[in-house]
């Protein structure tokens, strides 16, 4: 039988997949790594294995890397995992050697395998010989932690190519993700609550976001327009068979340990309600989490909310009697946060219950709002503090400390105060620091004022003491121990200052590049030490094209807007990116402008 004509093919793959049929999310987060998977894939190059996370948006990468070539592309599915060299079939024929099935695809030039731990044996190995032999450029993408093939094991290790590992894209690079799906921007906790229940898959953040749209649960705000998901998750047949590993649990005795952990976890241990044996069992296939203090949780977030939305009437109501008093979850909740912003350490907090207060609609109690505000805010994330504030006013209105965390959290965003005088009431219940306490004088860079006021052996009075001594490198210090606390916007704030402090260009550059990507982080944040740009560095044509990248302009736009080729709007942001002391784009609008 003779071959396929191979190097025309484009995208060649057993079947169409579920999320091929629906529109593609806009490309968002992840241009560096495109540029660096389309640098890998340039003549003279052997390609690059992209790894991680399941959902992470390998093929999505791929696939945008790859758009406008010539390549075949391999997509395996369980299903071919069961006949050698089904992932290959339609690009070779049949009853095909190893032998030939290599010296046959030895003459394509670019050879696209998405999931490639589905790979049969046959495939794998097919794979490994393309990839040593270096004569076909190959662009793999296999899940972390996924069952595979020994040969693509060692791909994925980087042993045969190069290997470029994704994280999970970060939560303001998914916002355009969630407005294209949904038709719009969302009200913070609903973004929030969106993220969360996925944790970081795309995949089933998608199914999640059209199953809300498509059920018409997004409603808006009257305070802000902004649209906002309340209520239940609603069992989708994709949704349920996300959940399916706690829906389909045959033990009654283990499902009856997962619903009552769905309406009151966390459940504390030894617990006379929880089966033991159960638990153990529930444990061991990492369908629970048991914590240090011994409190036993479901392992992922989506579970919670499933169990409770496919439960009968009759159950849930037995079971939401079996839960204890919310308010004194509710007190716990409000101790820990506290107890957190008096240790100064606002790392993140585990709160299931008043994110289920909110994601059912129910009642937040105003001064519990307060706290949540509080910590949002501390941790930079103004956008969620505005709206847990709004979200107390909603239950008491005028109440003092929400009034006041609303005014903190416009003043820190360059908005005027919704609500004037509001800062002079409902002061904190404890002495950390914030925009009426002694450190806001370190902040706007008059560090003597508050040196005397500050707790001597703290991190903010280690901030002021080397702002006072103009300390590039004991800024840096104090920046990266803000940072790992939990105060981003802090964080940002310091690094900032020690860009202006230090002498060496090339650490003025990577603090104020560091101060960019925490300050991007802060959800609008526009504070007076984030102020001032910095492209008197750069060449003017740099300076151009840096402007244009950072107002959203694709390296393609940019060349046809200046009439260059895109080449050379590459090199230039490149040679940029080494004066900035950056590598990523999504830090430009920070660097390029900052008010004052």
């Amino acid at each position: 039988m003779t071959s396929p004509a191979l190097t025309p093919l484009r995208a060649a793959t057993v079947g169409p997949r579920a999320e091929s049929l629906r529109p593609p999310w806009p490309f968002t987060g992840r241009e560096e790594e495109l540029d660096l998977v389309r640098r890998s894939l340039a003549a003279g190059r052997p390609g690059v294995v992209v790894t991680g996370p399941a959902g992470c948006g390998r093929t999505r990468l791929a696939t945008e890397a790859v758009r406008g070539l010539d390549c075949v592309r391999v997509s395996p599915t369980p299903e071919t995992r069961a006949t050698p060299f089904g992932a290959f079939a339609p690009v070779l024929p049949e009853s095909v050697t190893l032998h030939r099935a290599v010296r046959l695809l030895s003459g394509v030039r670019l050879l696209f395998v998405d999931d490639a731990h589905l790979l049969d044996d046959a495939s794998a190995a097919l794979l490994h010989h393309l990839a040593v032999q270096g004569r076909t450029r190959l662009l793999v993408t296999v899940t972390d932690g996924a069952p595979a093939p020994a040969a693509v094991t060692r791909l994925r290790t980087g042993e045969s190519l190069p290997r470029l590992a994704l994280a999970p894209l970060p939560d303001d690079a998914t916002d355009p993700l969630l407005e294209a799906a949904t038709g719009g921007p969302l009200d913070p906790l609903t973004a929030h609550r969106l993220r969360r229940l996925c944790r970081g898959d795309l995949r089933l953040l998608r199914d999640l976001t059209a199953a809300v749209r498509d059920a018409g649960l997004l409603t808006r705000l009257p305070e802000t327009g902004l649209r906002a998901w309340r209520g239940p998750v609603p069992p989708t047949p994709a949704l349920r068979e996300r959940a399916a590993a706690v829906l389909a649990r045959p033990c009654p005795e283990e499902r009856e340990t997962l619903d009552r952990l769905a309406f009151a976890e966390p459940l504390p241990l030894p617990a006379g309600a929880l089966d033991l044996r159960a638990l153990e069992r529930l444990e061991a296939d990492a369908l629970i989490e048991v914590a240090d203090d011994d409190t036993v949780r479901l392992a992922h977030p989506l579970h919670g909310p499933m169990l409770r939305a496919t439960a009968g009437r009759l159950r849930a109501r037995r079971l939401s009697g079996l839960r204890g008093p919310l308010t004194d979850a509710l007190d716990t909740e409000t101790a820990a946060l506290l107890d957190g912003i008096a240790r100064d350490d606002v790392r993140t907090a585990r709160t299931p219950v008043g994110e289920w207060l909110v994601a059912e609609g129910a009642p937040v109690p105003a001064g519990y709002a307060a706290v949540r505000a509080r910590f949002a805010r501390l941790r930079g994330e103004l956008r969620e503090a505005a709206a847990w504030a709004r979200e107390g006013l909603s239950e008491t209105p005028g109440h003092p400390a929400c009034r006041r965390e609303l005014a903190l959290t416009a003043a820190r965003s360059g908005e005027p105060d919704p609500d004037d005088g509001a800062t002079d009431d409902g002061a904190p219940e404890d002495g950390a620091p914030d925009d009426l306490d002694a450190y806001d004088a370190v902040r706007l860079g008059a560090p003597e004022r508050a040196l005397e006021l500050l707790p001597p052996d703290g991190v903010f009075a280690r901030h002021a003491r080397a702002l006072a001594r103009a300390d590039g490198a004991a800024l840096d210090r104090v920046a990266a121990e803000l940072g790992e606390r939990g105060f981003l916007l802090y964080a940002a704030e310091a690094y900032a200052q020690a860009a202006s402090a230090h002498r060496d260009p090339t650490a003025a550059r990577t603090a104020r590049t560091r101060a960019a990507a925490l300050a991007r982080r802060c959800q609008g944040a526009r504070t007076p030490a984030l102020s001032g740009p910095a492209l008197g560095e750069l060449t003017a044509r740099q300076r151009q094209i840096v402007t244009l990248a950072a107002a959203g302009l694709t390296n393609r736009q940019i060349a046809e807007r200046l009439t260059l080729s895109v080449r050379t709007v590459g090199n230039h942001l490149y040679g940029a990116y080494a004066r900035l002391g950056t590598a990523d784009r999504t830090t430009l609008p920070w660097l390029v402008e900052q008010p004052a």
